[in-house]
């Protein structure tokens, strides 16, 4: 045990300097620099995730792995941003528009809004086959800006795209072919606190805040909002409200609808303010309505957020159970008996292997199996990752009543739960460099989740994982996947898969064979007891399947909740709506 000891001391201290019992400050896993601004766009890759200066490498034997499922890769090639700037055509925009201070039609702001960080967005920024570029893009910096924009929209007959950190992985943020030119808007001059009601616990910040910048203005005033997707780096307020977001945390903090107390929403029909009441019985939740709108109904510009001081303690830590079922158990069990935990993660066992090829060194994977072998834990093994977040006192009662609980189901951590949990932490955010890693070496990555009842997780789980599997048998192609439970309730999880194949021979072909694997993933969902979509939203890429969980008279009433805040359709079309 001394040797797997050092082996991960050796890693946590190569990664951060951190105490895993000390609360994590703004930027509590060495993302970008936890400034009040939001992260400068040259700074950012513009095909790809993230920061320039942040790459996540993959070990020798996870690419191994990976490969031993899918065969032998083959790298596509990438085309340069200057030769992409080179295709965007002129701007349609009126002058009226391109007159206007906050608003440019400078040919690389154009490419940097024209895409997210779907699977076809990455084919699109590598190819340079981008389709449509927006026409101009506006950075307003007031609410009033933003309706004189909306304003000139009508007066113009103009689309109008809401653009927030643009980490959508659904199309929601894509320009679709029209022939009405389009600007985006995007929001990320609006990125401060502007009041903290600290008795009331009420945070009013402008919509286009990133999460880093989110939590060091709050960590200033000793408060913090708890909202942690994996996009956190580069996703906004205004983001996650749209989406109907869901942090990693959400356990603990709750999902983004239990933050999210009132704001602003500038609609083409005028300013709608919905008010921080903290309940009402008076109608329909406006609020409630609003969220998942996903820029169809308007733009939100501040929001009030729930915030709650900062904790005095935040633990994670990583323990293995002897199979699946068992560590399913141990989430349903560990909710359903309301144990103060911030948060469950399950990885399956095919997961759990891959994680243990791609986060570790060769000689930590040894160390770590044998270990975990000679405690009894096969291939069936599961890894589960859990959090406290609060009091000292709160901490150590639940930490006990869990410990009790993977006891009794045959949980195994030691001195490795509390290293690795730090390990966890500390790169918790760094996942989505690992596509553009693989991506070099021509392996295509890309994730799917939706959430169903307990009773139905096998077998919603052995779905899904089929369906991928066997998606592209037919062109003798093998698909790796594996799943892992992200966010529990009492009444059910979500299931997040993660999927490997193989680059095409150029980038069509590649395109082609993630639509068939997407489809198929889709479908799966779609004809199962789950939703299309746990905390990615619809966008574009879910818009089609969505007609199996809300129905016809849903899509007929949700299309006429719009039409009356945007009676033109410029606001996002396509998005949320397959019209």
């Amino acid at each position: 045990m001394s040797k797997l000891t050092a082996l991960f001391r050796k890693a946590l201290s190569a990664s951060t300097s951190s105490n895993t019992s000390n609360t994590p400050k703004a930027d509590p896993l060495e993302v970008t620099a936890s400034n009040e601004s939001n992260t400068p766009k040259e700074q950012t890759r513009w095909n790809g995730w993230g920061n320039i200066n942040i790459n996540k490498e993959v070990s020798p034997h996870g690419a191994k792995l990976i490969k031993s499922h899918i065969g032998k890769t083959k790298k596509l090639s990438s085309v340069t941003l200057e030769s992409v700037i080179k295709t965007v055509p002129p701007s349609r925009l009126p002058s009226a528009l391109t007159d206007l201070e906050i608003v440019s039609t400078d040919s690389e702001v154009r490419v940097r809004h024209a895409r997210g960080q779907s699977f076809p967005d990455w084919i699109a920024m590598h190819s340079g086959d981008f389709g449509v570029f927006p026409d101009g893009v506006a950075l307003p910096k007031t609410t009033e800006d933003v309706e004189k924009l909306l304003a000139l929209a009508h007066e113009h007959d103009l689309v109008v795209i809401p653009y927030g950190g643009g980490t959508s992985v659904a199309g929601h943020i894509n320009p679709p072919e029209d022939s009405r030119p389009i600007l985006t808007i995007a929001m990320s001059e609006m990125n401060q606190l502007i009041d903290l009601d600290k008795q009331s616990q009420i945070a009013t910040f402008g919509a286009g805040t990133q999460g880093p910048a989110v939590e060091s203005q709050l960590a200033k005033q000793g408060y913090r909002l708890g909202h942690f997707p994996q996009s956190w780096e580069l996703s906004t307020l205004g983001g996650w409200i749209a989406s109907r977001s869901s942090g990693q945390q959400s356990l603990g903090y709750g999902r983004i609808e239990q933050m999210f107390a009132g704001g602003t929403l500038v609609t083409p029909q005028g300013v709608l303010e919905i008010p921080d009441i903290p309940a009402s019985s008076a109608g329909p939740d406006l609020r409630e309505m609003m969220m998942g709108t996903e820029g169809r109904a308007g733009i939100f510009t501040e929001v009030k957020m729930r915030v709650q001081p900062q904790p005095e303690q935040e633990i994670f830590k990583v323990v293995f159970l002897p199979n699946w079922e068992a560590g399913q158990t141990v989430l349903r069990q560990a909710v359903q008996g309301n144990i103060r935990l911030s948060m469950l993660r399950l990885s399956n066992a095919t997961e759990t292997d891959a994680h243990l090829h791609l986060g570790t060194t060769r000689s930590q994977f040894l160390a770590i199996t044998a270990y975990l072998r000679s405690r009894g834990l096969g291939s069936e093994k599961v890894m589960l990752t859990y959090g406290v977040t609060g009091e000292k006192e709160q901490n150590k009662l639940a930490l006990s009543q869990f410990k009790q609980l993977l006891k009794k189901h045959g949980g195994v951590g030691g001195k490795i739960a509390d290293l690795m949990g730090s390990i966890w932490a500390h790169g918790r955010f760094k996942f989505p460099y690992l596509r553009g890693t693989l991506w070099e070496k021509g392996i295509m990555v890309d994730t799917f989740e939706t959430s169903t009842n307990w009773s139905n997780i096998d077998e919603q789980m052995a779905q899904m994982e089929a369906a991928v599997h066997n998606s592209l048998t037919h062109q003798g192609e093998q698909v790796m996947a594996f799943t892992h439970i992200s966010h529990v309730y009492k009444q059910g999880a979500s299931l997040y898969t993660t999927y490997f194949f193989r680059a095409g021979k150029d980038h069509a072909s590649t395109l082609g064979r993630w639509k068939k694997i997407k489809h198929a993933a889709s479908s799966s969902v779609a004809n199962g007891k789950a939703t299309i979509s746990h905390q990615h939203g619809v966008g574009r890429d879910h818009a089609p399947y969505l007609i199996a969980e809300k129905g016809e008279l849903g899509l007929k009433t949700t299309a006429s909740m719009i039409e009356s805040l945007d009676p033109e359709k410029r606001m996002n079309p396509g998005a949320l709506l397959d019209d």
